[in-house]
């Protein structure tokens, strides 16, 4: 691990460099790491760990979608996919994947299999962290780990197969058998990070639930609607308005930033959009400061922990999100968006 200086802090950082794919190998090398639950990151993880040598295992509940998704990904019966008890069995490291809500569901069980010796690890902090709601107590014995991609399970696949890699937090919440930062290290590598930055399980969720509320998800939608409904609301059409609030976002500036940084993409814009976006931008943040504090607030008190935990291990949890999501996607905001991307240039090239 090294040090490396962001803004006025330093940070602990693995690079591919000082841990490469061989390194990685040669800690693991006795190991089985056995994924448990193949919905969002699971099938990422799992096959580029494969992908790059390493012993891995799935564990999965047959019959359902996500054993069939594991069969059409090329793992196969009796021999690398199981159920989810004899994956928990052979694996030296489970690493636990399934949804927040699925991991306190399935603990008693799993939590048979973590013997002396074994690593267990997360993707994410939230049930240790919030151990007190969830009852997620991992043994003494055992290594508790994290690596968090900051990226979708999608995301972290095609990086990998592009030779790229999304940048990952890592942590350590226990280190029972003086591995445990060897190990995770070697699985932030070998699930194709780009870098992996050091942080707490606290932090990791902390961190996350606030960025997927904030700027990642909740905001940016919700800023996307005002700006929108005010278009329309003076006259402007579906298709100018999509375009002016979603389309040149995503499909132009956001890259841009991306590429070299929100002054680089301010410095490469027309000299009015400059002036205009520097004069507006303090008001923006004004207005949100308060709603990023209040919404931090809720996240370190457990307040959003505790609606979704309520929400999503409802009987009907699938059937009312499956409503909002509609309600979004048969909007008119997002059916001018899917008319706007259908009219794209590859789309149409490629008849």
């Amino acid at each position: 691990m090294s040090k490396m200086k962001f803004g006025d802090t330093l940070e602990t950082v693995v690079t591919r460099e000082e841990f490469p794919f061989k390194k990685a190998r040669n800690v693991l090398k006795n190991e089985v790491i056995a994924v448990i639950g193949y919905g969002v990151q699971g099938p990422a993880q799992a096959m580029n760990l494969r992908d790059s040598g390493f012993n891995v295992v799935i564990g999965q509940r047959k019959p359902s979608p996500s054993w069939d998704k594991a069969l059409a990904d090329g793992w196969k019966p009796g021999k690398n996919l199981f159920s989810i008890e004899k994956a928990a069995e052979e694996g030296t490291v489970i690493a636990y994947l399934l949804s927040d809500v699925g991991q306190v569901a399935l603990w008693p069980t799993v939590k048979k299999y973590l013997t002396k010796g074994k690593a267990l690890y997360f993707s994410h902090g939230f049930t240790v962290t919030f151990h007190k709601q969830t009852g997620v107590v991992p043994p003494k014995s055992i290594d508790v780990i994290l690596v968090a991609p900051k990226g979708a399970g999608r995301s972290v696949r095609r990086n990998f197969l592009a030779g790229s890699g999304i940048n990952s937090s890592f942590a350590v919440f226990q280190d029972a058998t003086g591995r445990a930062f060897n190990r995770v290290k070697a699985l932030g590598i070998g699930i194709g990070s780009g870098f992996l930055f050091e942080t707490t399980f606290e932090k990791e969720v902390y961190s996350d639930l606030t960025g997927e509320r904030g700027v990642l998800m909740g905001a940016i939608a919700g800023l996307m609607e005002a700006q929108y409904a005010e278009l329309r609301r003076r006259g402007h059409t579906p298709s100018e308005a999509f375009n002016e609030t979603v389309e040149e976002a995503t499909q132009s500036l956001i890259p841009l930033i991306g590429e070299n940084g929100m002054d680089w993409m301010f410095a490469n814009c027309s000299t009015t959009a400059q002036r205009g976006a520097l004069d507006w931008k303090g008001k923006f943040r004004k207005a949100v400061a308060p709603v990023f504090k209040e919404l931090y607030q809720k996240v370190k008190k457990g307040e959003e922990t505790r609606r979704v935990l309520k929400s999503n291990s409802g009987p009907d949890y699938k059937k009312n999100l499956r409503r909002e999501l509609d309600e979004i996607k048969n909007s008119e905001m997002w059916r001018a968006g899917a008319k706007v991307r259908s009219l794209r240039p590859e789309k149409w090239q490629k008849k």
